[in-house]
């Protein structure tokens, strides 16, 4: 059925809005729009951080996004040469679980699956190990949205989440 997302929203959006929070609707809207935004091809800057903020190194690069599932699913590809680093990407609403995510994969075979709640433009990474033993966890967040242009800075935990430290900095911009 054709939007059958919009038939369960009904009865959240009165006790949402009551609440004077946006609605499920809203966030699925959001979130679609998310992925409506990121079709196309996107030339990158990626500035590594240092632990105080400075820029330790950047790079440049290209992401491509087409629709897969329209309006809910978007594969991509990015590049960036300077690494010899390409990844698959999926980038998808979860409307049973209430998220948003996107799934990364490169030629080392790890699989990176970030996700946040449907209407948010914040997402995390699953945990990992670290080498010195102990659980890591990347935060990725979207901001400075235009049409044209958007920001991205992924932070990194060691300590469930306590504290957050700068990873790294991006900047897209559309291309064409």
């Amino acid at each position: 059925m054709k939007n059958s997302w919009l038939i369960p929203c009904v009865v959240i959006l009165a006790s949402a809005a009551s609440a004077g929070e946006r609605s499920d609707r809203e966030r699925m809207g959001h979130s679609v729009s998310q992925l409506r935004s990121s079709i196309g091809k996107w030339s990158t800057v990626t500035e590594f951080l240092n632990p105080d903020g400075s820029v330790a190194g950047a790079v440049k690069g290209t992401y491509e996004f087409s629709w897969v599932v329209s309006d809910r699913v978007v594969a991509g590809k990015s590049d960036i040469p300077d690494l010899k680093r390409t990844a698959g990407i999926l980038f998808y609403v979860n409307e049973k679980d209430r998220t948003i995510e996107m799934v990364s994969v490169g030629a080392d075979g790890k699989l990176w699956i970030m996700t946040g709640p449907l209407g948010e433009e914040t997402r995390h990474s699953q945990e990992y190990e670290l080498p010195g033993g102990g659980k890591g966890q990347l935060r990725f967040t979207r901001y400075n949205v235009t049409e044209d242009s958007f920001e991205s800075k992924m932070e990194l935990t060691e300590d469930g989440g306590k504290t957050w430290k700068a990873g790294n900095h991006q900047v897209f911009r559309r291309l064409g």
